[in-house]
C-alpha cells in the first residue's frame, strides 16, 4: 500500500524534471511514510539509456529542464507491508529494461511467483512487486487480467518506450492522469500532479454539476480541466505519443442469472462460503500487525468470524463510537466480538467539523460531500495505532443488495404493474402536503419523496432518490453566466450509461449493478482509500475479490432478497457467524451529526464562507438561492444538511485548491 508518480515523454515532449518528481512524490508522503524511491530513465548522449535511481524522493540538486530526449521519470512512497526489506520501488527486472512502481497488494502472488519460475523468470525479492515486472514480460498487456487484487499500476517498458497504467476490477486504488502534447503524468493523488511547474488549475464545469448531484466527481472526469481519473478495470497504454484507454473486466451482470453446476440455494450457498473464505485467507497475507473494522453490521462480522476461524489466534477489532444515540453502533460491534471472541478496542469519539475538514478537504483533491468521511478517518486514526492493515466488509451491499433503497426498487417495480388508476392515486400531489417533519430519516418524508417521482421512468427515479440536489434543484442554483458554461451537461448520463451495460436482468439487479460500478469505487473506496492512507492504513476488503463479485453478479435476486429479508444468502450461508440479535437490525449508516452542526458550532461558518463576497464573486450560484438553503435549515423548516455540506465542502477544496499555491501536507485550520 504506496503512493506512485510519474511521466513519460517523447522528443516532442516536456521532461519531467527531477525536481518536479521529487515534489510530486514528496506530497505523497503520507501514503507512504516508510520510505520513497525515484527513478529517472532517458536516453543518453551515446543513443542509450541510462537508469539513475535514487533511494529517496530527495535527489541531488540539478538542472535537467534542457534536456529533449524521450524518457520516463517514476516516484513512489511506500507503506512496508511485504518484504519490509528488499520491496523497495521502483523495481525492475534483471537486465533493468522493465520498471514499475505500483500501489495495492496482489494476493495472488506467491501462486504467481511459483507459475513464473516455471516459465525461467528469476526473482531477487520476496516482494509482490517485483511479480509485477516478470508478468509483464511473460504476457505483456493481459498481466493485469491475472492479478488477484487492489492495484493502481505504471509500467515503463523502456525498449519499447511505453508506459502502461492499470487499476484493480473493482476501483479500490485511485489513479489520475494527465495528457499534454508529447507527455503523460500520473498520479495516486491528483495534487500530486498539481505540484508540477505550470500546472493548471481551472474548474470543470460539468464535474461541479455532477458532483452536486452524486456528491463526488464520477470517473472518468475531475473537478479541473484537462485531468483524467482511470476508472476500474481499465488500463491506459501511452506510446508512440498516443494515449488509448481501454477496459479489461468488467462483472457479468449482462449474464443471465445462474452458473454451471449451481442448481439449489445450497450449491449457492457452498459456494459463496468457499470462495469468501478463501478471499479473506488471502487477505491474511502480511508481514505487519493485521486486524479488522467492525461495526456490527452483516458484512464486517462475517468478514471477522471467517478471519477469527483462520487466522488461529484472538483478531483485533476496532470500532468507533459516538455520543449520539442515532450515529453510534458500538452496542452491535460489542456484540459480534464477543460472540466471535475477537480482541476488541472501541473507542469513543465526538468529531469535531472545524478540526477535521481542513485535513479532509486537503486529503479528498477533489470536492467530496459523503460526511462519513470523518468518521472513517476517525476510525482509521485509532486503528493505526495497533495495527498496519485492516479487514473491511466493504462492497457487501452492493454486491448483495443490502441497502433500504433496494427496497424502494423493488416496490416500484411492483407498483409499476399496476393499474394506471392506482399509479395516478399514489403519485396525487396533495399527498405532498402532509406534514413530515424535516428528518432527513423520516418515514413520512422519505414516502412523500417515493410517491413524487412515480410517474417517471424506472432510471429517472433511481436517479432522484440518490441525488443531492435534483435537476430542477441544481439549476435553480446557477448563476446564468455558469448555467451558459454547463452548455448541454447531463449529470444524469453516468448513470444512465452504465444501467445500459446490464440489460435483460430484473430492475433491482441492474441497480446493484450501476452501484458497483458508480456509488462503489467514486464514493465507498474513495472515502475508505482516502481516509485510511491519510494514516499509513492499509484496508483490504474480501468481498471485493473478483471471484467474489462474479459470484454475486451472477445470483437471482431472490437469493440476495426475497420476503422483506436483504442480504438473504449471507445470513443463511454464515449463521455461525452472526449472533441471532444482529441479523436483521436495521442499517445505521456511518455517518455524523452535520444537521446539529449546521445549527451549531458550524453555524458562523456555513454563513461566513458560503456568503462570503470571496465565494459568491466566483459566480457560480446565486446568492438568494444559498441564503434560502441556509435559512431554511438554520429555521428549522427543512432539512437540508447534506445540501449544505456539499455547497460548504465544495467553496472551502477551491480555497485550498484554486486559491493558493497547494500545501505539501494538510493544513490545520480553516
Amino acid at each position: 500500500m504506496c503512493g506512485l508518480t510519474g511521466g513519460v515523454w517523447t522528443r516532442e515532449g516536456t521532461p519531467l524534471s527531477l525536481g518536479d518528481l521529487s515534489q510530486m512524490t514528496r506530497i505523497l508522503r503520507h501514503r507512504g511514510p516508510d520510505g520513497g524511491g525515484l527513478l529517472q530513465s532517458r536516453m543518453g548522449e551515446s543513443g542509450r539509456w541510462e537508469n539513475r535511481l535514487f533511494e529517496t524522493d530527495a535527489p541531488p540538486e540539478e538542472d535537467d529542464r534542457g534536456l529533449r530526449d524521450s524518457g520516463c521519470g517514476l516516484g513512489h512512497r511506500r507503506l512496508s507491508i511485504i518484504d519490509l526489506a528488499t520491496g523497495a520501488q521502483p523495481l525492475c527486472n534483471e537486465d533493468e529494461t522493465i520498471w514499475t512502481v505500483f500501489n495495492g497488494e496482489i494476493y495472488n502472488y506467491r501462486e504467481l511467483r511459483d507459475e513464473l519460475r516455471r516459465c525461467g523468470h528469476r526473482f531477487r525479492t520476496d516482494s509482490d512487486t517485483e511479480t509485477i515486472v516478470h508478468l509483464y514480460e511473460e504476457f505483456g498487456l493481459a498481466f493485469v487480467e491475472r492479478l488477484r487484487g487492489m492495484f493502481a499500476i505504471a509500467v515503463w517498458d523502456q525498449p519499447r518506450q511505453r508506459l502502461v497504467l492499470a487499476r484493480d476490477r473493482l476501483g479500490q486504488k485511485p489513479l489520475y492522469y494527465r495528457e499534454e502534447p508529447g507527455r503523460l503524468l500520473f498520479a495516486s493523488e491528483l495534487k500530486s500532479l498539481l505540484v508540477v511547474d505550470g500546472a493548471p488549475r481551472t474548474l470543470n464545469p460539468t464535474a461541479v454539476d455532477s458532483y452536486l448531484l452524486y456528491q463526488y466527481v464520477p470517473h472518468p472526469e475531475c473537478i479541473l480541466e484537462g485531468y483524467r481519473k482511470l476508472p476500474p478495470a481499465h488500463r491506459a497504454v501511452f506510446e508512440d505519443g498516443q494515449l488509448r484507454v481501454e477496459s479489461y473486466w468488467q462483472p457479468p451482470y449482462p449474464e443471465p442469472p445462474g452458473m454451471p453446476g449451481l442448481g439449489s440455494e445450497q450449491d449457492w450457498r457452498d459456494e459463496l462460503r468457499r470462495r469468501l473464505t478463501d478471499a479473506v485467507q488471502l487477505r491474511l497475507r502480511s508481514d505487519v500487525p493485521l486486524g479488522a473494522f467492525l461495526s456490527g453490521g452483516i458484512d464486517s462480522t462475517i468478514i471477522v468470524g471467517l478471519m477469527q476461524q483462520l487466522a488461529g489466534q484472538r483478531i483485533k477489532t476496532f470500532s468507533i463510537g459516538f455520543p449520539v444515540a442515532e450515529f453510534d453502533e458500538r452496542s452491535f460491534a460489542r456484540t459480534a466480538a464477543e460472540h466471535l471472541g475477537t480482541e476488541h478496542h472501541e473507542y469513543v469519539v465526538e468529531p469535531n467539523a472545524l478540526d477535521s475538514l481542513p485535513r479532509l478537504i486537503w486529503h479528498y483533491d477533489e470536492p467530496f460531500a459523503d460526511s462519513s468521511a470523518i468518521p472513517t478517518m476517525a476510525l482509521s486514526e485509532v486503528t493505526r495505532r495497533e495495527v498496519t492493515v485492516a479487514l473491511s466488509g466493504d462492497g457487501g451491499d452492493e454486491l448483495f443488495a443490502g441497502y433500504p433503497r433496494y427496497r424502494a426498487v423493488a416496490l416500484a417495480a411492483r407498483i409499476d404493474r399496476w393499474p394506471g388508476f392506482v399509479k395516478k392515486i399514489l403519485g396525487w400531489k396533495l399527498w405532498q402536503r402532509i406534514p413530515s417533519g424535516t428528518s432527513q430519516r423520516s418515514l413520512i418524508r422519505r414516502g412523500k419523496r417515493f410517491l413524487s417521482v412515480l410517474s417517471r421512468s424506472r432510471e429517472e427515479r433511481y436517479f432522484d432518490w440518490v441525488s443531492i440536489f435534483n435537476t430542477h434543484e441544481r439549476r435553480g442554483l446557477w448563476t446564468r453566466a455558469f448555467a451558459e458554461r454547463l452548455a448541454d451537461s447531463r449529470a444524469e448520463r453516468f448513470l444512465a450509461e452504465l444501467y445500459k451495460q446490464c440489460p435483460g436482468r430484473d430492475f433491482v439487479t441492474r441497480t446493484t449493478c450501476v452501484d458497483v460500478l458508480s456509488y462503489l469505487p467514486c464514493d465507498i473506496l474513495t472515502k475508505v482509500d482516502i481516509a485510511s492512507m491519510s494514516y499509513g492504513l492499509e484496508c483490504r476488503s474480501p468481498f471485493l475479490d473478483h471471484r467474489v463479485a462474479e459470484l454475486a453478479a451472477r445470483m437471482p435476486i431472490e437469493l440476495k432478497m426475497s420476503g422483506g429479508v436483504q442480504k438473504r444468502i449471507l445470513i443463511e450461508t454464515f449463521p455461525d457467524l452472526l449472533p441471532e440479535s444482529l441479523r436483521h437490525r436495521p442499517k445505521m449508516g456511518f455517518g455524523v451529526p452535520i444537521n446539529v452542526w449546521f445549527r451549531n458550532e458550524l453555524k458562523p461558518l456555513l454563513y461566513d464562507v458560503l456568503m462570503s463576497e470571496r465565494a459568491l464573486s466566483r459566480g457560480i450560484f446565486r446568492e438568494q438561492s444559498l441564503r434560502t438553503l441556509i435559512d431554511e435549515h438554520m429555521s428549522g423548516r427543512w432539512d437540508h444538511a447534506y445540501r449544505l455540506w456539499a455547497l460548504l465542502c465544495l467553496e472551502l477544496w477551491q480555497r485550498q485548491y484554486l486559491d493558493g499555491r497547494i500545501p505539501l501536507q494538510s493544513p490545520d485550520s480553516l
